[in-house]
């Protein structure tokens, strides 16, 4: 039995992999995974990976990609969602702030640097023409960190999942003024270099499995009302979510998805202009 410890953020996105891991699916196959949640977001996990505390991490694309650049050594080993994300863009319930036009000159809450709460403000202002600065970034580590940000007025803006925040804003402790979609697939499956060389054809089993309960769960009559009750999300909403979302069903991963990544990190001076996509991406011939 290989041991292995996946991360990912508390939310919907993973019920399928929680679905295999409850199912006894992985174990069957010889692997006993332990799941991890990160609140904090793909920060939280870029860290994990780096530090050893957790060996495969489903996150946010453009903040893997940036990380692994970064000297990460870790490798995206899979797509996960192809879909791409929608961010609710939130303010206080007591903010001056009520457009989305007014963001880009504010402070803004992120849960870590390199997190998607920090890279998605940075490229909405660059493809609406606008310039963050560093200093408009406040750390406030997840959801809860932010809602104490936002109404006490540290911070006046916050990118992050719409559904998963629905709840704060049907509560009025959060008012939502705006949406942006990621420009690319939103999440992807990366492992530390380290357990791709010891554990290549463990890793092939265990993506298998995930895109098989994907697959499974995409084509579930059931999936809605499952998501609904599990992540106390309203039915509409849930139905909507699960509507637009696709999860990948294969290992492949895009070149150009890659490469348009790349360029908007460039254009948005997170990655530097020498940053290639070349070793973004586990060679699986490499590793047999």
């Amino acid at each position: 039995m290989i041991k292995l410890r996946i991360g990912g953020v508390p939310e919907h996105f993973n019920l399928p992999v929680h679905l295999g891991i409850e199912a006894g699916l992985f174990k069957k196959a010889g692997i006993d995974l332990e799941w991890i949640d990160y609140p904090g977001g793909t920060g939280a996990m870029t860290k994990a990976l780096r530090n050893d505390d957790c060996d495969i991490c489903v996150l946010l694309t453009e903040g893997i990609i940036t990380d692994i650049i970064n000297g990460n050594p870790s490798k995206i080993i899979s797509g996960y969602v192809k879909s791409p994300i929608t961010w609710g863009i939130h303010t206080g319930n007591k903010s001056h702030i009520h457009s989305h036009e007014q963001v880009f000159t504010e402070k803004v809450a992120i849960s870590r640097y390199g997190s998607g709460s920090h890279l998605m403000p940075t490229v909405d202002a660059l493809l609406k023409g606008k310039k963050m600065d560093q200093d408009q970034y406040v750390t406030v580590q997840d959801i809860e960190g932010a809602l104490k940000s936002l109404n006490s007025g540290e911070t006046n803006i916050f990118y992050w999942e719409k559904y998963t925040t629905k709840p704060y804003v049907n509560k009025g402790h959060l008012r939502r003024i705006g949406e942006f979609l990621s420009p690319w697939p939103c999440f992807m499956i990366a492992a530390r270099d380290e357990v791709i060389a010891k554990h290549p054809k463990a890793l092939d089993i265990l993506l298998k499995i995930i895109h098989k309960t994907c697959q499974q769960f995409m084509n579930d009559p059931e999936a809605v009302n499952m998501v609904s009750e599990r992540y106390d999300l309203p039915l509409q909403d849930t139905k909507y979510w699960f509507h637009s979302t696709e999860w990948a069903t294969d290992s492949w991963v895009s070149d150009k998805m890659l490469m348009s990544v790349l360029f908007t990190l460039k254009e948005a001076k997170i990655v530097s202009d020498e940053a290639s996509v070349d070793n973004l991406v586990w060679k699986r011939s490499a590793s047999k």
